[in-house]
């Protein structure tokens, strides 16, 4: 990770959040390098965390209480998640009236809405698809909401632009503006990719200011993961072995996108390669006529562990590095061990020029897991 670019992104979100009049917070299902968060403290307070564990690291290593939400909160965890939380908000009404009377005003309670509407393509991360658990609909609210219900929050975007929040909250505030006199916040959730270069943000800041005018009572909260986090570190690996089948070339390296990059697989998404062309045509004739064109091939022992294609300048060398761009948000939080992999160090290359090693994984880390 660098801290310039990370230094860069808050700066950013930072100042929509003072032009906008509203709070952007740190979601850690997307980012949660504690070691950071020294750095994100200069610029934000708060932080949304989706678990018990989300929770914690909130209060004890960023310092302050969560706004959380779960799909399903339990028995033996809600007294601690509430503990570390300034939030609460529950899925669905019958969470609400499990949970509710516990917090007694030691958070503010809040409810999830489904709007029905989402413009994210990929079922997989669609939370408004039709059959979703996802949060209340609004022919299933009461006229009146319970008096301690005090915000509303709404998740249905993903690495999304302003032009698709405008749109989206439309359909909103067709179906929930009659609950807002009755609130006193609402949360449009993450997925608002402000620190992308194409991002339109005065869009953004246009739209929340106007949503104001029409609202001034409600508090608005941002919470994004991936905007904060974004082209601030890459993944560096090694070509350990290059194999051919068939007239196609696979370099294998030294990480996997299975253990270390499963958004890459999942959603699917196909990192750019400093150096290399991104080749959009994946046939295997592409593979074969052009020169120095590779599929690159993690090494778990899973089938599907490989990705493709993309062409560089030179025959790949064992040893050679290669730079997966932009790797460092949804990944760390994802990562896994399968076949015992081993987890790639992090750490932060420092505005001075200096490197601070944050980790450095060892077998101990996989044997604990497997306790």
């Amino acid at each position: 990770m660098e801290e310039a670019l990370l230094r860069r992104n808050l700066e950013l979100i930072r100042g929509v959040a003072e032009r906008a009049d509203v709070e952007i917070i740190l979601a850690f299902k997307a980012f949660a390098l504690w070691k950071s968060f020294p750095i994100f403290r200069e610029y934000i307070s708060c932080t949304t965390a989706s678990s018990l564990f989300e929770a914690r690291l909130a209060k004890d290593e960023f310092g302050s209480r969560a706004h959380t939400y779960s799909p399903a909160y339990t028995e033996e965890e809600f007294e601690e998640i509430l503990d570390c939380s300034s939030h609460i908000t529950f899925n669905s009404l019958s969470q609400y009236e499990r949970f509710a009377p516990k917090v007694k005003g030691r958070a503010s309670v809040g409810l999830r809405v489904n709007p029905e509407y989402s413009e994210i393509e990929t079922e997989l991360y669609n939370p408004c698809a039709a059959g979703s658990r996802f949060g209340v609909l609004a022919k299933d609210l009461p006229t009146t909401l319970p008096t301690d219900v005090e915000g509303f929050h709404i998740h249905c975007h993903c690495e999304s632009g302003s032009d698709v929040f405008a749109r989206t909250l439309v359909h909103i505030e067709e179906k929930f503006s009659g609950w807002f006199p009755q609130l006193k916040w609402i949360n449009f959730g993450g997925g608002h990719l402000m620190t992308r270069k194409d991002y339109d943000v005065e869009l953004l800041v246009r739209t929340l200011q106007d949503f104001h005018v029409r609202y001034p009572h409600l508090k608005v909260i941002l919470e994004p993961g991936s905007a904060f986090a974004w082209q601030t570190g890459p993944l560096v690996a090694q070509v350990v072995d290059v194999v051919e089948n068939s007239g196609v070339k696979t370099a294998i390296i030294n990480a996997s996108f299975t253990c270390h990059m499963p958004d890459c697989l999942e959603m699917p998404y196909k990192p750019a390669i400093r150096y290399a062309e991104t080749l959009e045509e994946e046939d295997l004739d592409t593979a074969r006529t052009k020169p120095h064109t590779y599929r690159i091939g993690g090494n778990s022992c899973l089938s599907g562990d490989f990705m493709g294609l993309w062409q560089f300048d030179h025959e790949l060398q064992i040893g050679e590095r290669l730079i997966f761009e932009d790797m460092i948000h949804y990944t760390t939080v994802k990562t896994n061990m399968f076949n015992g992999i081993g987890h790639p160090s992090i750490g932060m290359l420092r505005e001075d020029g200096t490197f601070e090693l944050f980790r450095r994984y060892t077998y101990e880390d996989y044997r604990n897991r497997m306790c």
